[in-house]
């Protein structure tokens, strides 16, 4: 019988710790061990890995990633009322996980994992994003992580994968999109959570690239995406014209048309601009 088969269920946890949701904290629990072992498994082969867990709550997705083999899990909990639970957990699996109560915005995992590495997270709604974002433009690349497979709210989702010309296409497409695989994997209904948010949810799992899929400087990019989408409705010659003052000559350099608009433009496009611009 494995570790996990020991432990009590996720709602009786839930009631032994008096774990109630909480919207302050972004929290919506997975509850069914099912799933949380199936998320496990889009993250590929963990028996060699060290896994981030970011926002584990009771404990269902850390479950399934010590059930399926992770070397170690690092897990970096905001609500301490979750902290017992997880030792729990912790004791039922010799050691492998270890619990880092604070907000995840301001902690430095790597003082405290061992390549190679994973993350793996139900990430809260309110941080998710943010986290998202930070992971994808470190000064260096490659990252510090091989994988992220993440939960998101589906609108989110569709973001991180998004094509040139929908109306999901953006920013966060393109950060993602230039230096990883990125795929939704899975989609969950409300009621697959406790309690059920207002909108379904998607799994994303991204593979880090080499290296970028073509070159130009990470700032430059993020400045001309960031600008460019700020102002979706205008015509790139009026949105960018903060960059340069011969914008359409570097746009017509790049292979855009000064009329197009930020949706219209390919990723391999908004590198070009950007090395004109270096």
């Amino acid at each position: 019988m494995s570790a996990i088969d020991t432990l009590p269920s996720l709602a009786q946890v839930i009631k032994n710790h008096g774990l109630d949701a909480r919207k302050s904290l972004g929290q919506n629990f997975l509850l069914d061990l099912n799933l949380t072992s199936k998320i496990a498994r889009m993250a590929g082969d963990l028996t060699q890995c060290d896994v981030l867990e970011i926002g584990p709550g009771p404990g269902g997705l850390t479950r399934g990633l010590l059930g399926e083999g992770a070397r170690r899990v690092l897990a970096i909990e905001k609500d301490a009322r979750c902290i017992p639970a997880l030792a729990e957990i912790s004791e039922a699996y010799d050691g492998r996980l270890t619990v880092i109560e604070g907000d995840a915005l301001d902690i430095n995992p790597l003082e405290h994992l061992t390549p190679p590495i994973r993350i793996a997270a139900n990430l809260p709604y309110n941080v998710g994003t943010e986290l998202l974002v930070r992971w994808l433009t470190p000064p260096e690349w490659p990252p510090f992580w091989q994988s992220l497979t993440l939960m998101f709210q589906r609108e989110v989702a569709n973001r991180i994968v998004a094509t040139t010309g929908s109306k999901a296409y953006g920013r966060l497409g393109i950060l993602a999109q230039w230096r990883c695989d990125a795929q939704i994997v899975m989609s969950l209904p409300p009621e697959a959570f406790t309690p059920p948010p207002k909108v379904h949810s998607a799994v994303v799992h991204l593979n880090a690239l080499p290296e970028p899929r073509y070159p130009a400087k990470a700032k430059l990019l993020e400045r001309c995406v960031a600008m460019g989408f700020n102002q979706r409705r205008k015509m790139l010659r009026a949105s960018l014209k903060g960059l340069a003052p011969d914008i359409e000559d570097r746009l017509i350099a790049s292979g855009i048309k000064p009329t197009d608009r930020a949706e219209n433009v390919e990723l391999e496009q908004f590198c070009a601009l950007a090395r004109t611009l270096e």
